[in-house]
């Protein structure tokens, strides 16, 4: 079958049919024939919201799916695309992981700390020196770990 309903497309990939109008709004599915008023859609697009779907779950940000579907160099293998992509996503991870453990470090000190008042306590005081500043929006601000 070549031409399938929104619900269709919606009931095999196992998402909404608004979120099928929303990826075709924002530029990630390309805008699909109307017969009879309603959007038609052909076995790709089925393919191409399964890609979607397992790009979103390892993690990818929709600007990073538009990127894998659309905006590399036509000449450039989809292969090519996912493995520029994942490259940067790996390295994005393996900066998360290193913060995920020094905050994890910084909690565990904390409940290990013992402190009855805040004010007495000296991790904040002996971190204050190592800590470097986190740059936000408006001012800088002190991390924790």
């Amino acid at each position: 079958m070549s031409e399938l309903s929104i619900g269709e497309v919606a009931r095999r990939t196992g998402i909404r049919p608004s979120a099928l109008r929303y990826y075709e709004e924002v530029g990630l599915l390309p805008r699909m024939p109307r017969i009879g008023g309603r959007r038609r859609y052909g076995v790709q697009a089925v393919r191409m919201v399964e890609v979607l779907r397992f790009a979103q779950q390892a993690g990818f940000t929709l600007d990073e799916i538009r990127k894998l579907f659309h905006r590399f160099d036509a000449k450039a293998p989809l292969g090519d695309r996912w493995r520029s992509l994942a490259e940067a996503k790996l390295r994005e991870l393996d900066e998360l992981q290193t913060r995920i453990i020094g905050m994890r470090r910084a909690i565990e000190q904390g409940l290990a700390c013992g402190c009855m008042r805040i004010e007495d306590c000296t991790l904040a005081k002996s971190s204050a020196d190592t800590r470097a500043p986190i740059r936000t929006g408006r001012r800088t601000r002190r991390s924790v770990a």
